[in-house]
């Protein structure tokens, strides 16, 4: 079987969440390749350090090198590690993990046409990406969707007797979690009874904002911190609605697993959402920053539990198709 470098954040710390590496490299080994891994350092210049190293080292044994590409500053991990594969001749394959690459697309095309034109293939979990790229004449990207285990998330069906809402994500400037606390103060100013809880770590010291601003407005919320799999979604049964604030995004797997679990979600309009929610079949969508429209949905939900019931099980149909036993031949195709 094929020797595979993986490149990407593989970190384990209270500041972040489970990456794509972790969660597609384990699935990958499950299937008999040969996986390496870089890197484990927080420091980013440690971390980029010992990625070229690994290239370098491994260059002779390593068949592909998969590059988890993100639209921020770990952009330039891609670029960089990118580079160093064509120079030792090493097929590489970035796999498109950031929301907002549109903007590098725009902004930096000359690094994008370095990373992207030259890869084997890139990998885009959403088609909201592939057609992005597409715009840009990058007629080199498949589609490969983000995939769960679905025999791990058992479909729910939901009590409806208060609103209960659970938010899953890091703690995250571009992930709005200020909206989550707006939310709650709108619906108890409603007098409706209501509940929310909020799954993450603080990954740029946003969480000591939203427990500010919790406090200013009267609004309680369970803060539990960086969860495992497994303990968040035991917890989410006792929750009956999901919101997703974010500014950006891609196809977030923690909408996945929501879906999954029978979880009606209302999520913002933005990035690969469309791409993953049917508005009023799956899930309900409202813009970017709309607090009232993210309000009124919930209420939706909460006053019509028949409907809310059947948005969780047009979900779950839709994400089996993201289970690992369909999603693997995609990446065989590739790498076999």
């Amino acid at each position: 079987m094929k020797n595979i470098l993986y490149i990407g954040n593989n970190l384990s710390s209270k500041s972040s969440n489970i990456s794509s590496i972790q969660v597609l490299g384990g699935l990958l080994e499950q299937e008999g390749f040969h996986l390496r891994y870089a890197s484990k350092f927080q420091n980013k210049a440690l971390r980029m350090i010992d990625m070229i190293v690994c290239v370098i080292k491994f260059c002779r044994r390593t068949d592909y090198v998969i590059i988890d590409t993100y639209s921020t500053h770990n952009f330039y991990y891609a670029l960089v590690i990118s580079q160093l594969c064509r120079v030792l001749h090493i097929e590489y394959i970035p796999n498109l993990n950031g929301g907002n690459l549109p903007a590098r697309l725009e902004n930096n095309p000359k690094f994008c046409k370095l990373i992207f034109r030259n890869a084997l293939i890139n990998v885009s979990p959403s088609y909201y990406l592939k057609d992005a790229f597409a715009d840009y004449g990058y007629n080199n990207v498949r589609f490969v969707p983000n995939s769960i285990e679905i025999s791990n998330y058992k479909f729910t069906k939901r009590s409806y007797d208060a609103i209960k809402l659970l938010w899953v994500r890091s703690f995250s400037k571009i992930y709005n979690p200020q909206m989550a606390i707006r939310l709650v103060k709108g619906l108890q100013d409603l007098n409706l009874n209501c509940e929310l809880c909020m799954v993450g770590p603080d990954s740029d010291g946003s969480l000591k904002q939203v427990r500010k601003l919790a406090d200013k407005l009267q609004v309680e919320v369970r803060f539990t911190g960086k969860l495992t799999k497994k303990e968040w979604i035991k917890l989410s049964e006792d929750y009956n609605i999901f919101i997703n604030t974010t500014n950006f995004d891609n196809t977030p797997v923690s909408v996945i697993e929501a879906m999954a679990l029978g979880l009606p979600v209302v999520s913002t309009n933005v990035g690969g959402i469309p791409y993953l929610i049917s508005d009023r079949h799956d899930g309900l969508l409202v813009e970017k920053d709309d607090l009232e429209g993210m309000l009124k949905g919930v209420i939706y939900l909460y006053n019509n539990p028949a409907t809310a019931d059947e948005i969780g099980r047009s979900a779950r149909n839709k994400v089996e198709q993201f289970d690992w036993q369909r999603v693997k031949n995609r990446w065989l195709e590739i790498l076999v």
